[in-house]
């Protein structure tokens, strides 16, 4: 191996560091539901009401993140990370002592504040320290993180809740922001906050109708997923028989499935060009909706037999968002900061979505027709894209090597 594949193979502890970062906050917002029965017992609620603490903290960050995006624009990046971690540590102590659930809904919004302001920096940073023509492969490893939460944080944490009670898990969630803290002030780069400019003029590539198109079509390909994955229970317990214990295990194959897609996805990014890496993403995920569709008529059909087609299923759910994310980059040219939050808040917007239109397809046709009706969604995602990327072409001179390709 020569000396310049080795340095490529190194990977700087900053962006370890910031994968971290996004491992913590993912695993605080999902554990919830690992911890949810004793939670809601201890605080005197139902379960549905103690549900919405996930959507108090969706919510929030949706809505906070592309307003912290831009108050926070001149700030320099260790202040900003400092400060919300700082705050995420200190809700989560909080929330460890509380008996009370309007207070831990309060604490609830603070924390998804904290992650609105991290997680989009996170990612611009990746890709705006990446070396050259690695920018998709780093921004693949830090959001990779939200895939190791699924993997590894969300059943720690709820091991750590059934084992020491509820009020633990936040306890869990405090030391991870420390450690997450540490590792970031340790290690991050000095970098240059965002020159100042007029906010108006900020924010004016984000009112460029490709930029518009790429976050509707964000929430599209967020939506067809969860579709699927909100209701993956019953689809798999009508089509394959499958039970609590099958899922928790095709849960976990999934999420190593995601990690590997995200990374790949990444890597396409960075030889491919990001529109073409995402609508092979997009293409896959549609095949795959398409095959289980099919497999409804051959009902029932042996868990081991579907696994093959549930793993491609994750890896091209979490291939999409690298390329995604690079493409939003490059349409929003001085704007990326911001457009990242709003494609952070696209993200939760499409979650939200996807369950209530999952939902209603099951309760109306079954949940056989979930794929099916994901494929559509994916198709109207893939379009959506391709006329982001018809109007940036048209906005830009010819020759223009930023231009997505495609």
């Amino acid at each position: 191996m020569s000396i310049d594949v080795r340095r490529r193979a190194r990977l700087p502890a900053w962006l370890l560091a910031l994968t971290f970062t996004t491992f913590t906050f993912a695993t605080d917002d999902y554990v919830i539901a690992g911890v949810l029965p004793a939670l809601s017992a201890d605080l005197g609620v139902s379960e549905a009401m103690g549900g919405q603490l996930v959507t108090a903290f969706s919510l929030a960050f949706a809505l906070a993140a592309p307003v912290a995006s831009v108050v926070t624009a001149t700030w320099s990046r260790r202040a900003l990370l400092a400060c919300a971690l700082g705050l995420f540590v200190a809700a989560n102590a909080a929330a460890a002592f509380t008996g009370s659930y309007a207070v831990l809904l309060g604490l609830r919004v603070l924390a998804a504040v904290a992650a609105a302001a991290v997680v989009p920096a996170a990612y611009a940073i990746a890709t705006s320290a990446a070396p050259e023509g690695r920018q998709g492969s780093y921004l693949a490893l830090v959001m990779g993180g939200l895939t190791g939460s699924l993997t590894f944080g969300v059943p720690l944490g709820t091991w750590v809740g059934g084992a020491f009670g509820w009020q633990a898990t936040f306890g869990l969630g405090a030391a991870l922001g420390l450690v997450a803290l540490a590792a970031v002030m340790v290690t991050l780069p000095g970098l240059p906050p965002q020159p100042a400019m007029p906010i108006r003029e900020r924010l004016a590539p984000l009112a460029r109708p490709q930029v518009l198109l790429g976050l509707l079509g964000i929430v599209a390909i967020v939506l067809g997923s969860m579709m699927v994955l909100s209701y993956l229970a019953p689809f798999l317990r009508d089509l394959a028989g499958a039970g609590p214990v099958e899922l928790g295990w095709v849960f976990v194959l999934a999420g190593l499935a995601g990690l590997a897609g995200g990374q790949l996805g990444g890597r396409a990014a960075d030889r491919w060009g990001a529109s073409r890496a995402m609508t092979a993403g997009v293409a896959a995920f549609a095949a795959v909706m398409a095959a289980l569709t099919f497999c409804q008529i051959l009902r029932p059909v042996p868990l081991l037999a579907l696994l093959p087609l549930l793993l491609l299923w994750a890896g091209a759910s979490w291939w999409i968002p690298p390329p995604a994310q690079a493409r939003m980059i490059a349409l929003a040219g001085p704007a990326a900061p911001q457009a990242l939050a709003l494609n952070s808040s696209a993200v939760y917007v499409g979650v939200s979505c996807g369950a209530a239109l999952g939902g209603l397809v099951l309760e109306t046709y079954g949940s056989g027709w979930l794929p099916a009706a994901a494929v559509c969604v994916e198709l109207v995602a893939l379009a959506l894209f391709r006329a982001a990327d018809r109007g940036r072409a048209g906005a830009m001179p010819p020759g223009n090597p930023s231009a997505p390709q495609g």
